[in-house]
């Protein structure tokens, strides 16, 4: 019956209960300190999930059900039940589910933490569109954090979002919507407590937090996906502990190599040049001439161009006469390098034919390659769900890279604009419309190249491995980045925000590209100011693309070379702390850079200060032409050094420090620990 759809207990056990209505089940599973419902449809399939993943090691490649509770831990609330409603206790809130429209309300003692829209709060027989719909109580003031890699203040509330991945080349990271990543996990800060929701999809959807109103409800906010049957979960606690439980949910992250900390180089401009073997060589000389260490360079996809195009795996020998030769002079000069690839490949390509033929693409119902834009031509993505193209790419990525010297790769332009609903992909056996599933793609693209990585070097090596697009899963196989920013010092403070969000989305090895990567050269005060960030933050690279003008390299203002080997010096100190920080980090299943408002949660949440690991409180400057900064530092019983000077400051003090773009970074390091 529209509008009113009356459940029914069909089946309970002590950490589960089923309820159905109108071909519909609802089903609830009781874990420790998180509530997990699903929303079925008779006859809807439920697709697979390889985010969830509470474990060691990674999931099957074929994915988990989204239904299994293996690796969470079950736990069995007293449950209080009548024919109106269901009531029980868990995580430090109490529940009631009432089984009218299924509407779910949880409280703590300091009031309503979550609560369903009154009337109807899902999608069950299409009354509020197509696909899955959920609509929640909004709190005047509440708090919105996380979303992954999601532009803007780092308060969400009162702002609408596309949830999809997208190649968002110079983007805004104040404006642009959407970018890179697909995380659709957020949490709610309200007057009763703290609240994280995760919807287990990679269909694109649409996240709405108060800009939305209807007069027949009170405020809501909403999300919108094209997945008919979903999975979510409610995770309890407080905003730092649900940011734990959300990333062991999802697996953690994957240890990274210590030199992936050091200055890494990176531009398009070397590998695009005819004579790119000298360029990338020239790279090490300039360091050395330069007193500057790094610890590798990134390697863009120009050194796979047959005439313009980029055809991934095809060497380009007339730039670069020796692969090897290359790798060995990296490695013998202590560098590393990460070798760009991407999953569409063009028509021109040479081994696109034989790709097709054995149906290794995306397709059409004929069996046809789908075919889509890509990089001056016409491509097709390699089919991840495909066992035999999964492990074709596995052993190209061993031939033409590993066994060449190239162990660290970069998973680029993997964010699959694949919007046709007539594009079908195998799904490991179970065909899938491959636009549900859009960002799986960049996952298992990464997941291929770590696994190749580490079976043609031996199990004990630790490969770095890094991918644009990015789901909650990514962090168990690769790093990530912020993808191609823009250079202005707007975008120096925004892409701090969006780093913070991203903490708060169970990120933990990313950062920006120093410099920006596109539109104009920085001048040399943001040029020094995005350096001051950098040193901070765990992806130490400056990256950029700037047609017409030289890249963003360490010596773009040769008259600023003093200042620049300053910073880069305290890089290298700070390296151990980075790398000890991380490993202790990520086995806490925290971030390494995060907001200070975690742990002091009256804190700005806003502030342009934060923790770089526990003990080092970082406070850059992003503002054209300030020369001081100040900062309120928080709560510490034994106070804050300066820049592990002698003199003592208390905690919650406002301190001002003069810092010009020349200068070290203000940064406080906490009292009781030596300098860095």
């Amino acid at each position: 019956m529209k509008f009113d759809h009356r459940f029914v207990l069909t089946h309970a056990e002590p950490s589960m209960r089923l309820y159905t209505a109108d071909g519909v089940t609802m089903r609830l599973d009781f874990f420790e300190d998180m509530l997990r419902v699903a929303l079925l449809h008779d006859g809807a399939a439920l697709l697979p999930t390889w985010n969830v993943w509470p474990g060691a090691g990674d999931c099957p490649l074929e994915g988990r059900g989204k239904l299994s509770t293996e690796g969470l831990r079950t736990v069995c609330p007293e449950c209080g039940e009548t024919e109106e409603e269901l009531r029980f206790s868990l995580g430090g809130a109490d529940f009631r589910v009432e089984k009218k429209n299924f509407r779910i309300t949880a409280r703590t003692d300091r009031g309503l933490l979550y609560a369903d829209r009154s009337g109807l709060a899902y999608n069950f027989d299409g009354e509020l569109g197509e696909g899955f719909v959920h609509f929640t109580r909004r709190e005047e003031g509440e708090r919105i954090f996380g979303l992954g890699d999601k532009g803007g203040a780092v308060n969400k509330s009162g702002r609408s979002f596309t949830l999809a991945a997208t190649d968002s080349m110079g983007f805004s990271a104040k404006d642009s919507d959407p970018l890179y990543k697909q995380v659709p996990f957020y949490i709610c800060e309200n007057g009763a407590g703290s609240c994280g929701v995760f919807y287990d999809t990679y269909s694109d959807g649409r996240a709405d937090f108060g800009r939305e109103h209807d007069n027949y409800y009170e405020p809501f906010s909403s999300v919108r996906f094209e997945e008919e049957s979903m999975v979510f979960y409610l995770i309890l606690g407080t905003t730092a502990q649900i940011v734990r439980r959300f990333t062991a949910l999802c697996g953690g992250a994957a240890a990274v190599p210590g030199w992936a900390f050091c200055y890494c180089g990176s531009t398009m401009e070397y590998t695009d040049a005819p004579d790119a073997d000298k360029r990338l060589r020239g790279f090490v000389t300039k360091c050395a001439e330069n007193g500057l260490k790094a610890g590798g360079f990134y390697l863009s996809s120009g050194y796979t161009q047959i005439g313009d195009r980029r055809c991934v795996f095809h060497w380009n020998a007339e730039k670069i006469p020796s692969p090897e030769g290359l790798a060995a002079y990296f490695r013998e000069n202590g560098m590393e390098l990460v070798a760009n690839v991407k999953p569409a490949f063009l028509t021109t390509h040479p081994l696109y034919d034989e790709l097709a033929g054995k149906g290794y693409f995306l397709r059409y119902a004929d069996g046809s390659p789908a075919r889509f834009p890509f990089w001056g031509g016409m491509a097709s993505y390699l089919d991840f769900t495909n066992r035999g193209a999964y492990e074709f790419w596995k052993e190209q990525v061993k031939r033409q890279l590993v066994e060449k010297g190239y162990r660290h790769i970069w998973n680029d332009n993997n964010e699959y604009d694949v919007l046709d609903a007539a594009v079908l992909a195998d799904g490991f056996g179970h065909e899938t419309r491959a636009r549900l599933i859009r960002p799986l793609f960049s996952y298992l693209m990464a997941r291929a190249s770590r696994e190749a990585c580490m079976e043609a070097t031996g199990e004990d090596f630790v490969p770095f491995n890094v991918s644009r697009c990015a789901i909650a899963a990514t962090q168990r196989v690769a790093t990530t980045w912020t993808g191609d920013n823009r250079t202005s010092f707007e975008d120096l403070r925004c892409n701090h925000y969006q780093a913070m969000t991203m903490a708060l989305s169970g990120f933990s090895f990313f950062g920006a590209d120093i410099g920006g990567f596109a539109g104009p050269q920085p001048d040399r005060e943001l040029f020094l100011r995005w350096l001051q960030y950098g040193v901070f933050t765990p992806r130490f690279v400056l990256h950029s693309w700037k047609p017409g003008a030289p890249s963003t390299m360490p010596w773009l203002y040769p008259e600023l070379m003093d200042s620049v080997r300053r910073l880069f010096a305290l890089r290298e100190r700070l390296l151990p702390y980075l790398r000890s920080e991380y490993e202790r980090k990520r086995r806490l299943y925290e971030p390494l850079i995060w907001p200070v408002f975690l742990s002091e949660p009256d804190y700005d949440c806003e502030s342009d200060c934060f923790f770089c690991g526990d003990e080092i409180l970082a406070c850059p400057v992003f503002d054209r032409g300030a020369e001081t900064v100040t900062v309120r530092l928080p709560a510490d019983e034994k106070g804050w050094r300066l820049r592990g000077g002698s003199e003592v400051f208390s905690g919650g003090a406002a301190v001002t420090v003069r810092c010009l773009p020349t200068d070290e970074p203000v940064w406080f390091l906490r009292a009781r620990d030596k300098d860095a």
